[in-house]
């Protein structure tokens, strides 16, 4: 099968491989660094030590999808030197920098912080963890906010002018930076993750409180759960607005991605919704088509009978590959329909005063198995967007098939087959590890003073030895410092 597929083909799959692995960790340390923050809040609030288990819990999750999330996008950057030389050459005045500040900006916050948060615990003052843990969420988020600012730009181009040697210069920044779809895709993007992540740990919560091996844990399932219920009942439905206007946005500027999400060939008023068919993009029509009239053209055009442009109107050749885009794009409606039915479900057990009840059997289930599906939507949603965007990188400026490294196809092959037997067993272990976590559940907390991580090797007499201090070593007995308290800044510097 290899061998009927050239380069430009396999260099697309192999992209696609390498991305769609990506994005579900930065999206799932978006929103887990987010509700990391609300929980040691609710600690320092409360003064319960239940949030601090259930933080401590998920901060080692945390940690290994950061790792994970790094390694796969380092590998993904490499893609663009090695697969898309031409394209890097073409837009890398644009896009090289929009990456490189996400670096200077959010990674290097993130990793300055980080140790602090996974490390610091019991070694730092309360307020300079929680400072800590709070600095890497806004990172992630600055993260996310330069990454789509650069994916929009590709989507939505401006700000810029193409030279007589054909590459891309900046003209505006500020139009570069905030291009037509950025603010509705970053909202989008953001408001997804962490639907994702409440879906995560609510999922998880209510295995621990149906769970017989985890009859300890029930608090815990309690925090977990009820957090992730607000998230579904407040931000899933705030998400179907937030999609809504994104669509319309889409609309304006790639009507061509919204006529393969809605199956549309000829030009409709009061366009039905297909809500089963099968695209055939030979003969540019659909077969066995379901449909409700009027609806889709109510969506898009907020009127029974504005009209949506079919994609006939463009050539075969500059009609993105419909069949994809058609059925992601109802995998991650439907989704994200279920997410609004279990908030409202979730509601209704709230105010029977049942969601935490050994009896809501069937609420739990219902939960649980949700647990995957925000990432379900999260990859659906993006070859929506990536698979729609075709045969366009940079649409209507660079097309896909130009932007290709004059590479063979069996070393594209070669390096895909790689790539999957690498991260099969890289991303299989982690997630492993990430289940042997989950199963073992949150443990008791214990004071802070007495968490340590590693012993000294080095005694007292012979620390003082070593740093020149001549004053004799004390050995009357002398109760432990509590390690949790603010550093006084008269003894030390406030280092701590």
């Amino acid at each position: 099968m290899i061998d009927q597929l050239d380069a430009l083909m396999l260099a697309r799959i192999q992209f696609a491989f390498v991305i769609s692995w990506h994005i579900i960790f930065p999206a799932f340390t978006i929103g887990l660094a987010s509700w990391l923050t609300v929980l040691e809040f609710r600690w320092l609030k409360t003064g319960d030590s239940i949030y601090a288990e259930v933080y401590k819990h998920w901060v080692k999750i945390f940690a290994v999808t950061f790792g994970m999330g790094v390694v796969s996008g380092v590998v993904m950057s490499y893609q663009f030197g090695t697969n898309w030389a031409v394209f890097s050459d073409k837009a890398g005045n644009v896009l090289g920098p929009l990456l490189a500040y996400e670096v200077l900006t959010a990674f290097f916050l993130e990793a300055s912080f980080l140790g602090i948060m996974l490390f610091g615990w019991g070694r730092v003052s309360k307020r300079m963890h929680f400072a800590s843990t709070a600095i890497v969420a806004v990172g992630t988020l600055i993260s996310g906010f330069w990454i789509l600012s650069a994916n929009s730009f590709m989507q939505t181009p401006q700000g810029f002018m193409i030279g007589t040697d054909g590459l891309l210069y900046p003209v505006n920044w500020l139009e570069i930076i905030f291009n037509p779809s950025f603010p509705y895709r970053y909202v989008h993007m953001i408001t997804a993750a962490f639907l994702t992540t409440a879906f995560v740990v609510g999922g998880i919560g209510a295995y621990y409180l149906q769970s017989k091996r985890h009859t300890e844990h029930r608090r815990h399932g309690q925090v977990m759960l009820g957090m992730a219920m607000i998230m579904a009942i407040f931000v899933a439905p705030a998400q179907v607005l937030i999609g809504d206007e994104h669509g319309l946005n889409t609309l304006e500027h790639q009507p061509a991605k919204v006529a393969a999400m809605e199956g549309i060939w000829e030009d409709e008023r009061g366009a039905a919704l297909r809500l089963f068919a099968i695209p055939d993009q030979k003969n540019q029509t659909n077969k066995y088509e379901i449909s409700i009239p009027y609806v889709s053209g109510l969506i898009l055009t907020h009127s029974f009978d504005g009209e949506v442009k079919g994609l006939k109107n463009w050539a075969p050749e500059d009609q993105p590959p419909v069949a994809i885009v058609f059925w992601a794009f109802r995998i991650m409606v439907g989704i994200g329909t279920l997410m609004v039915l279990v908030g409202l479900f979730s509601l209704y057990k709230y105010f029977k005063k049942q969601q935490f009840s050994p009896n809501s059997k069937t609420f739990h289930r219902v939960w649980m198995l949700m647990t995957p599906m925000g990432f379900i939507a999260l990859l659906a949603g993006w070859f929506v967007t990536e698979v729609g965007r075709q045969p366009w990188t940079v649409y209507g400026v660079i097309r896909t098939a130009e932007s290709i490294s004059p590479v063979a196809a069996q070393q594209v092959a070669a390096t895909l087959i790689g790539f999957i037997v690498l991260y099969v067993f890289v991303f299989g272990a982690g997630s492993f590890y990430i289940l042997r976590l989950i199963a073992q559940g949150p443990k008791p907390y214990e004071d802070p003073a007495d968490d340590n991580f590693y012993e000294h090797s080095v005694t007292e007499g012979q620390g003082r030895t070593l740093s020149g201090d001549s004053r004799p070593a004390a050995h009357s007995k002398k109760e432990p410092e509590d390690l949790d308290t603010p550093a006084n800044d008269s003894d030390d510097g406030g280092l701590r």
